[in-house]
């Protein structure tokens, strides 16, 4: 897999409207890319065909104000993944917001959602699990979803990185969610996401 990634600063709606979504995606040069509906950007270029291809180089064009190219975007992804790797029984706020995300964008673009629990610790050492499983049913039901699929990946002795993307590559998933509170309490190490995850990554601003 490529060893670096490109970042791509989508408008999607979050519990904080200053902050800008990022997506990873894991071709390509680091190159922040950032688009807004009232600048009527045009973009082409970008490596990744299921981002479309947006260029580096933006030209700014009138064009309907509805018209959100990086949105559109969206409909390319048929099935997601949300990782959870924190051991809070109700979810943390991140992973809460990842959540009420990944079942907006499910239910927008009519996609699967796969859910996968991620612990150095096995089962039997986490006595909260199951009121933490109870809790992620009950968030993604909140958001529509009675039904997807849960995995448990749990001491396996593999870094988290490492098992989402195994995950992500096994089932050939279109896109990754998770907020930047699993990179910033190192459960997630950010500099791996491109060498370990075949797909695009969502990251979500706390």
């Amino acid at each position: 897999m490529a060893s670096a990634q490109y970042l791509l600063s989508v408008p999607i709606e979050t519990s904080n409207p200053h902050k800008t979504p990022i997506i990873s995606s894991s071709s390509g040069p680091l190159r922040p890319i950032a688009f807004s509906s009232s600048s009527h950007s045009t973009a082409r270029n970008l490596s990744h065909p299921k981002l479309r291809r947006i260029s580096h180089k933006v030209k700014s064009k009138e064009q309907d104000p509805e018209i959100n190219l990086a949105a559109e975007a969206f409909t390319q992804f048929k099935h997601l993944l949300l990782p959870i790797t924190d051991r809070n029984p109700y979810l943390s706020e991140g992973t809460r917001q990842a959540a009420a995300t990944t079942t907006a964008l499910a239910k927008k673009y009519g996609a699967d959602i796969t859910v996968v629990v991620i612990d150095e610790k096995e089962k039997e050492s986490l006595p909260e699990h199951d009121s933490q499983l109870s809790s992620i049913r009950w968030h993604l039901s909140e958001g529509g979803f009675q039904e997807f699929k849960l995995l448990e990946r749990l001491g396996e002795g593999k870094k988290p990185t490492a098992i989402i993307g195994e995950v992500a590559d096994d089932m050939n998933l279109d896109l990754v969610v998770m907020s930047m509170e699993a990179i910033h309490s190192k459960h997630v190490d950010a500099n791996l996401l491109a060498e370990f995850i075949p797909c695009p990554v969502l990251l979500l601003p706390l």
